[in-house]
């Protein structure tokens, strides 16, 4: 009978050190904590034997003598008894014990969950837990492992270090094992709050809400375009009178905004679709052809427009019909045109002709002095620098020509595409002027473009200027003569347009940041057309 000593950083592996030196039947006599860790006293299955033998042979001894042997032994007997279940069969036993409590708390606090407003309070918590764990009793194997183990709250509170608390047999490898499984025994039920309003998530909402809107007005408003296209190139295909109108003003450079407009007025009656389009064009178009000549009315005047279009040789022309009629000596001339060297030249020329002087104005204070200085001219013209329609100059060009006294001109190339033209208007303000003049009219093939710009925007056209004589190419046409050479002028072949041009032109979907953009005179205009 040897008593042997297992001394381990643990129970575990003391145990594992007894059973590989004695046996899986090795009888384990006390466990203590020591420096080491733990402290394990064994002896092998042959060693009990042998007491068990001594003891049945040895006669009655003293009675001291039997004390002492019955207390020797009684602590190696509680430790059988403590140690009855395995340690294998006590993992398994904690492993089922916990996937038992886990499904019974998921399946009553999925039932639960729904009824919790609020968080419950830690003394409300531990309430619960202790309710629930008195509810739960252990089943009977579990009455042999040590009693910490039943009593987690108890054990948590009690237990500060694994070094504090001594536990026969495998307590310490009980309590790891405790310690692990108890956040997992118990769960606790999911917590649901309310969502707090916030100001900037509420801010974020209605921002989705007024661009959801916003998609949903464009896209109702490109399906009634659509179905706007469809029933007219409908309408085209059962009105063949319709269909060759909207053709030959497709051919003369008309806009499909207008077009669009003249053909749904189109009367069934009507014998000569052209010759009523051209009416409608007439009427809609504004010229001052009744009214007085320039040169007669008098006043300050400011040629403006982009480069190029002949802003100077107008000038002229107009200042020759006025001398003609008035004298030289009722003429004034200025010039703005200090930004290209020697700009201001060529209208010196023309008034040496006329025998007019030329003033210069470099800014704004220099030409309120030349008008004062002209103030007693029956007519005074003012000639600018050429400034493209998106030249960040032009808009300081046109406050330096915000006298009161002065009245514009827009000159504009009648040979230039129409979303130039219109891009010009746009730019100088031409509905705040005076009137429109049309340059170049020998040089455009298409008229159509010009006359469009001028009817949607209900501007008056007040002379043309068909080339390069001065005066003789100055003129004041009437508003037949105009529409009547747009529908006339004809271009190459390889523009014109068939029925297929035609429905591919009036079915393809107009941008509507381009209509956001245009001026509202123009939609108006082309709206006035079809009652005209």
């Amino acid at each position: 009978m040897n008593v042997r000593r297992f001394t381990a950083r643990t129970s575990r592996e003391a145990l594992v050190l007894v059973r590989q030196a004695l046996g899986e039947d090795a009888v384990v006599l006390s466990t203590k904590p020591c420096t080491d860790g733990v402290e394990v006293l064994a002896m092998a299955p042959e060693g009990m034997r042998q007491i068990e033998s001594m003891a049945a042979q040895r006669p009655a001894a003293p009675a001291a003598a039997s004390a002492t042997l019955v207390a020797r032994f009684s602590p190696v007997e509680e430790d059988v008894a403590n140690l009855s279940m395995s340690t294998l069969s006590f993992q398994d036993y904690v492993r089922e014990r916990m996937l038992k409590r886990r499904q019974v708390a998921m399946s009553a606090d999925a039932a639960s969950a729904k009824a919790l407003q609020r968080a419950p309070a830690p003394a409300e918590r531990a309430s619960v837990l202790e309710q629930r764990m008195a509810e739960r009793p252990l089943p009977a194997a579990a009455v042999a492992a040590p009693t910490l183990l039943r009593d987690p709250p108890t054990l948590r509170a009690a237990m500060p270090s694994s070094s504090e608390i001594h536990v026969p047999g495998l307590a310490d490898e009980a309590v790891v094992a405790g310690r692990a499984a108890m956040p997992s025994v118990l769960p606790m039920p999911p917590i649901q709050l309310a969502p707090i309003p916030r100001p900037a998530a509420a801010a974020h909402a209605r921002l989705d809400q007024d661009e959801m809107l916003s998609e949903l007005r464009q896209v109702r408003g490109l399906i009634e375009e659509r179905f706007g296209a469809l029933a007219f190139m409908e309408k085209l295909g059962r009105q063949p009178k319709q269909a060759l109108l909207t053709q030959k003003l497709l051919d003369s450079g008309f806009s499909p905004a207008l077009i669009r407009k003249i053909g749904d007025s189109l009367p069934a009656e009507v014998g000569d679709e052209m010759q009523w389009a051209a009416g409608v064009l007439e009427r809609n178009l504004l010229t001052a052809e009744a009214e007085a000549p320039l040169e007669d009315l008098g006043g300050v005047y400011a040629l403006v427009g982009a480069t190029g279009v002949g802003k100077t040789t107008t000038t002229a022309k107009i200042a020759a019909a006025f001398a003609t009629k008035y004298g030289a000596s009722n003429l004034g001339l200025i010039t703005l045109d200090a930004y290209r060297i020697g700009a201001h030249e060529q209208l010196r020329a023309y008034g040496r002709i006329l025998g007019v002087p030329v003033h210069t104005a470099h800014d704004r204070a220099s030409l309120d002095d030349l008008l004062d200085l002209l103030s007693a001219k029956k007519m005074v013209l003012i000639d600018t620098a050429g400034m493209a329609q998106r030249d960040a100059r032009t808009r300081e060009l046109l406050d330096m020509l915000s006298h009161r006294s002065i009245q514009k001109l827009l000159v504009i190339n009648a040979a230039s595409q129409g979303e130039t033209i219109e891009d010009v208007m746009i730019s100088y303000r031409a509905p705040v002027c005076a009137g429109i003049v049309l340059s170049k009219l020998d040089e455009a093939v298409k008229l159509g473009p010009a006359l469009d710009a001028l009817i949607r925007n209900k501007l008056k056209l007040v002379g043309v200027a068909n080339g390069q004589r001065v005066p003789e190419d100055w003129h004041r046409l009437s508003a037949n003569s105009l529409v009547q050479r747009a529908l006339r002028s004809g271009g190459s072949s390889a523009y014109k347009l068939d029925a297929s041009d035609v429905s591919l032109i009036f079915t393809a979907p107009i941008a509507h940041a381009h209509l956001a953009h245009a001026a509202p005179s123009t939609h108006a205009a082309a709206r006035a057309v079809a009652h005209a």
